[in-house]
């Protein structure tokens, strides 16, 4: 398999952001990976550590939950190294997204929710069930497989401190395994710890709680729906230690955000890539100590993948996508 289409991203100036807030912006666009999307980096780990290790054997099937990205990467390297493989989503998966794990060959499963393994309707249990009760499978796990964030460590963090040349002060990702953000974090705190890592999440997550008190909130409340980022359960993958700030931000702000965007730029970003926009306003508008210099955001995905969602008014239009 050529794997030279999973990373080495640009990482580019925002003329148009930087403008606006007075400071240095970079876009880490992943939407230039194989698939467009940031989890080819840990679909490709994840299944070349498990051939290394004997745990993927030929024949096997590819297990994962997915909110959609991880399990589209999965699917791509699956069906070009010959595995089949089955993709656990929810109900709400964006129509695009199931749409290409189909023309990809992979079996969907769709579930109440994404809860976490402790809820019997979620994706990642009965992605665990159906691993543990049918031979020859492989649970790639991606909430819990330490090749997750480790993917990250190795290339993405790597990449931006060397396209940056080491200037880089603060880095902006959403979360949602935590593995994005982990592995960068820890890469660019071992470079230089004063470097502000900043995740972003939906209202109603609990991972800001999680950062603040160490355990999960006693209660939770309803959580928006903004694809791709934003648990109700701590992911294995999640490492609070590498993260400086969470903000939480809210769906409708991150729609009107992604269609400011896409006026002023031509570009239609995913969801997670407008929430971390919405969490740049925030954290821009407090009293910080850190003064902002060279702020890289990463974009994790596209907006194509969310005509339905995210874009209904240009579903039916000829739109104009960032050249990739």
């Amino acid at each position: 398999m050529d794997t030279t289409t999973i990373g080495h991203t640009p990482l580019e100036p925002c003329s148009y952001l930087s403008d606006r807030h007075q400071c240095n912006i970079l876009i880490k666009k992943e939407y230039h990976n194989l698939n467009k999307t940031s989890k080819d980096r840990p679909a490709w780990h994840m299944i070349q550590q498990a051939i290394k290790s004997g745990k993927l054997k030929p024949g096997y099937t590819i297990v994962e939950a997915s909110s959609g990205n991880t399990g589209i990467g999965i699917a791509q390297i699956a069906q070009q190294l010959g595995y089949p493989c089955c993709i656990f989503v929810t109900k709400d998966c964006a129509r695009e997204k199931l749409a290409l794990l189909r023309q990809l060959g992979a079996q969907i499963f769709i579930c109440d929710n994404s809860n976490g393994i402790d809820d019997l309707l979620s994706s990642q249990f009965q992605a665990a069930h159906y691993a543990a009760n049918n031979p020859s499978c492989f649970f790639t796990d991606q909430y819990n497989n330490p090749q997750n964030p480790l993917a990250h460590y190795l290339t993405t963090g790597p990449e931006i401190w060397d396209q940056s040349h080491g200037k880089v002060s603060h880095f902006f990702a959403g979360i949602g395994t935590g593995g994005t953000i982990s592995g960068i974090g820890q890469y660019l705190k071992s470079k230089n710890n004063t470097i502000q890592i900043c995740g972003i999440e939906p209202h109603g997550s609990i991972l800001q709680y999680y950062k603040e008190h160490g355990s999960a909130p006693p209660k939770t409340s309803t959580m928006d729906k903004i694809d791709g980022i934003g648990r109700r359960f701590i992911p294995g993958t999640f490492a609070p230690n590498h993260i400086d700030n969470i903000l939480q931000v809210s769906r409708q702000e991150t729609i009107s955000c992604a269609h400011d965007y896409y006026e002023a730029t031509g570009t239609l970003l995913g969801f997670s890539s407008a929430a971390v926009l919405v969490g740049l306003e925030q954290y821009l508008q407090q009293d910080n100590p850190h003064p902002p210099q060279d702020m890289v955001l990463l974009f994790a995905d596209y907006g194509d993948r969310y005509l339905n969602s995210l874009y209904p008014s240009l579903k039916e239009k000829q739109v104009q996508y960032d050249k990739l």
